[in-house]
């Protein structure tokens, strides 16, 4: 079954303001960073690749036909930049709306051959990312009594695949983190919620992933192809609006693999 037209904008996140991570790129997170445009939000960008970042910023503006997106180079790995991420939205967006939590890294290695160095980067990236830039921008969101946190997991949580381990015992974290912090919270009236999607195909995916692995993972679809990065772009999109204004703590499968 082939993608369905791209959707026209509904002005879900007209008025608000947006953080995404690792939105260089033609990824999830650029997906992300796009549709929230497109919906009528002030965007700001981060990616610590420099270069793709600016080339992001200049494509969603020429594509949405928007002002060129906020950007912020930041290594979410290291808290000092974090923190520098938060006081350059801050600054340039006066106050934060939604973050969305996309940052992470894959690999394919099994347990007798992982390094300890392949396991800590892993975990690093896709696991304590998402804790050290809740830390930095929940107080904020406090502050003001409003704020929606949408992370990016993924099936891989849930489910098992060979060569994943370290992958999935991250995104596994992300949901334990999304559901725990989400808790804390609602008693400041912040939501946090998650995506957990299977696969979608964009070229960085298509680069580090083989052929028949890619044609194995996209035959256990039900509609037997990979999503296409905007309707898992789409999913977050929702959760960070008003459109979900009960939902907490929840992670949503953007999957259509059987059971």
């Amino acid at each position: 079954m082939s993608a369905p037209a791209y959707p026209a904008p509904l002005g879900m996140l007209k008025g608000k303001t947006v953080v995404v991570t690792a939105a260089a790129g033609t990824g999830i997170g650029y997906a992300v960073a796009k549709r929230a445009a497109e919906e009528g939000a002030r965007v700001l960008i981060s990616d610590f690749h420099e270069r793709r970042l600016g080339e992001a910023a200049d494509r969603i503006s020429a594509e949405v036909g928007c002002a060129r997106p906020a950007t912020f180079v930041c290594d979410v790995t290291v808290q000092d930049q974090v923190d520098g991420l938060r006081d350059a939205a801050l600054g340039a967006l006066g106050h934060i709306d939604v973050l969305i939590n996309n940052a992470g890294l894959g690999g394919e290695v099994d347990v007798v051959d992982m390094t300890d160095e392949q396991w800590h980067r892993v975990i690093d990236v896709t696991l304590n990312s998402v804790f050290r830039m809740s830390r930095a921008f929940l107080p904020a969101m406090y502050a003001r009594k409003s704020g929606v946190v949408v992370n990016n997991a993924s099936v891989l949580g849930w489910r098992a695949q060979k060569g994943q381990a370290h992958y999935a015992a991250a995104k596994a974290g992300v949901m334990a983190f999304t559901r725990c912090s989400a808790m804390e919270a609602a008693e400041h009236n912040v939501r946090i919620n998650a995506v957990a999607p299977s696969i979608a195909m964009h070229a960085f995916l298509a680069k580090v992933t083989t052929d028949d692995l890619l044609a194995e993972l996209s035959a256990r679809e039900a509609f037997g192809r990979p999503a296409e990065v905007w309707e898992v772009a789409n999913v977050m999109l929702f959760l960070a609006s008003d459109l979900s204004s009960y939902m907490t703590g929840e992670v949503v499968s953007v999957s259509s693999q059987r059971a």
